[in-house]
């Protein structure tokens, strides 16, 4: 399981926001479920697999993702944590960034990558991971799972696995929720004011 163990990741407390819910725990639970079962059944090679979470809340479903895998499959998946704050394309807007350890205990030539993220929204988050995963190897393929997909990209990136596909306005905003972090499992829609 891949933990990261900075003071930037301990449990904070998170006030209760009002939106929506759009996924429950055990709607989230069930998501999860579905994606590491295609992601099985999408590698025959399991073996070659490894999966890789974009901090924050990435890491965590990555390392979700592997249990569940490992349930379906008896195959344990290598997961990592990939901290993107150098490569991201609006480091100017944000000058001191929050930087997070990158974390690869394993090589990932030639393997088969699973990114992993919470939100998929423009694309430059990803973007930003391939990149810098290229930094630490030459994978045989990267592959993008997501558990919420809310539109309005900016570049050509497409998810390979995707829990929810959720149109949103620009202004709206999709909140992932998850134990680990915020004490509670859930996605909440936020409106603009």
């Amino acid at each position: 399981m891949c933990l990261p163990n900075d003071a930037a990741h301990s449990r904070v407390s998170v006030p209760e926001i009002a939106g929506r819910v759009l996924l429950d725990e055990a709607d989230l639970q069930r998501t999860l479920r579905r994606i590491a079962h295609e992601i099985v059944e999408k590698h025959p090679d399991i073996d070659r697999l490894v999966l890789v979470g974009i901090h924050t809340r990435g890491v965590y479903l990555a390392d979700r993702l592997a249990a569940l895998i490992e349930q379906f499959s008896d195959a344990r998946v290598p997961t990592g944590a990939l901290d993107i704050s150098f490569y991201r394309d609006d480091v100017r807007a944000h000058p001191q960034p929050v930087v997070k350890a990158t974390r690869l205990d394993f090589p990932i030539d030639g393997r088969s990558v699973v990114l992993v993220d919470d939100v998929l929204f423009t694309g430059r988050t990803i973007r930003s991971a391939i990149e810098a995963l290229f930094g630490y190897g030459r994978p045989e393929r990267v592959q993008l799972a997501v558990l919420v997909d809310r539109g309005h990209r900016e570049l050509p990136i497409r998810p390979d696995y995707v829990g929810k596909n959720l149109p949103t306005a620009r202004a709206e905003r999709v909140n992932v929720q998850l134990s680990e972090v915020d004490d509670v499992d859930r996605i909440v829609l936020l409106t603009a004011d």
